[in-house]
């Protein structure tokens, strides 16, 4: 009785560690991404983001951008304020 449930524990273990040499590299082939910065938007034009942009907020307003964040932290994230 004890040598079978061993030789089952065995065999599942031996199947999780093949199961793990069949994992493919999760790695960048073209290399390193080198990202605009956050407030440089989606568009290129004034007001031409996505959905997603806030109104009348202008492409690569760094200060408008902090101060959204500011804000969005202090509304959406602090539960003293949501509760009062």
């Amino acid at each position: 009785m004890k040598r079978q449930g061993l030789v089952v524990l065995g065999v599942a273990l031996v199947a999780t560690f093949l199961a793990a040499c069949g994992e493919k590299p999760q790695t960048n082939a073209q290399g390193v991404k080198h990202d605009a910065v956050p407030w440089s938007g989606t568009g290129t034009k004034e007001n031409a983001g996505t959905v997603f942009t806030a109104p009348d907020w202008k492409v690569g307003d760094k200060t408008a951008w902090q101060q959204q964040l500011k804000t969005r932290t202090q509304n959406g994230q602090n539960e003293y304020n949501k509760e009062n």
